[in-house]
């Protein structure tokens, strides 16, 4: 049985108990995810989301929705957002809600008590003021009055810039707040980057590319690499290794992919590096997705293709790794991370 989204619950909730829907006509939901909860109330919702596995379940569901939330100007009677965690990306959310916001119309947020809530109903407060708030679900739901131009628009301003697109490690790579180590090189995939033998060759796919520092490290240390495509579920993160790879673009045919990595590859390679996550949107672990993500490998190497794979020591990857492959070895290991080759993939 699914776990509730219990946040996406509480709006809902909010939405009848309070009667914010009353004068909504067509609703803007940021960062929407689906749910029955809100196909009973009669919105025309308009979603926008940038983690694929959640768009895709957006559209089978049949809402509208779109990726590029940062380029849209759309405005509506109101607004729906279900806030990220990272402090500076949920700021520029805030901010970008009310800019999406039209004349008396009102921004409805819903967070769990555990991921912040009452500091997020501050933000809004300051932002805004607030026209009221309720707790339902361990979440608090919470809005600003309607808005008439009477937020606090040097700080909506400065809160917008919060998110953008900046140099981080010395210049050499661009990130943002919100993705993945976004400001630093994750442990992991530096233990991975380190073990890599300069002698792989071929055609290589990253999954779970995040910014690109693996991809980056990979075709600086191994020059017979012809090509490498690079398969991200989070949008924000590809776009970044998109611009994180440009200096190989005239070396390398290189390929970025939107895409959910469960859902299979469309084609094979000789070699296939990963970091796979072991979070999904939620904050529990996940191993299963890891072990997708190698049932997804093994389908998707060649005859002779190798697997180089991190994770943390801990996760129980043994099991599906020695059912899928020939030869599986343990490459590295260091601070609670394993490095992990595998051969011979079995079908």
């Amino acid at each position: 049985m699914a776990t509730p989204d219990l946040p996406l619950e509480a709006l809902a909730h909010a939405l009848s108990a309070n009667r914010l829907t009353g004068k909504a006509g067509r609703t803007l939901f940021l960062r929407a995810r689906p749910g029955a909860a809100l196909r009973g109330l009669g919105l025309t919702l308009r979603c926008t989301q940038t983690f694929r596995p959640v768009f895709d379940a957006l559209q089978r569901d049949g809402f509208e929705v779109g990726a590029n939330e940062d380029a849209a100007s759309e405005t509506a009677p109101l607004v729906l957002l279900l806030p990220p965690r990272q402090k500076e990306e949920m700021r520029a959310l805030l901010a970008h809600a009310v800019s999406r916001c039209g004349p008396g119309g009102q921004v409805v947020a819903s967070v769990a008590n555990d991921e912040g809530a009452r500091s997020v109903e501050k933000d809004l407060a300051r932002l805004t003021g607030l026209g009221g708030s309720i707790a339902k679900h361990h979440c608090r739901v919470f809005w600003s009055p309607p808005l008439h131009g009477s937020h606090d628009a040097a700080l909506l301003e400065q809160w917008r810039q919060l998110d953008g697109v900046r140099p981080i490690l010395g210049g050499r790579f661009q990130s943002r707040p919100g993705v993945f180590a976004w400001d630093r090189i994750d442990p992991a995939s530096q233990l991975l980057a380190d073990a890599l033998p300069a002698n792989l060759r071929g055609s290589a796919a990253d999954l779970g590319s995040g910014w690109g520092f693996l991809a980056d490290a990979l075709l600086t240390r191994c020059a017979g690499i012809a090509s490498l495509d690079l398969f991200e579920a989070e949008q924000r993160a590809l776009a970044l290794a998109e611009r994180n790879l440009a200096p190989h673009a005239a070396r390398v045919a290189l390929g970025f992919h939107w895409h959910d990595v469960a859902a299979g590859l469309p084609r094979k390679y000789d070699l296939i590096v990963s970091n796979p996550p072991f979070h999904a949107l939620a904050r529990g672990e996940r191993p299963d997705i890891g072990r997708r993500f190698i049932e997804v490998a093994a389908s998707s190497l060649n005859r002779n293709g190798q697997l180089w794979l991190v994770a943390n020591r801990h996760l129980p990857y043994e099991a599906v790794l020695e059912a899928r492959f020939e030869q599986v070895r343990v490459a590295a290991e260091s601070a609670g991370f394993k490095v992990i080759a595998a051969t011979g993939a079995r079908a």
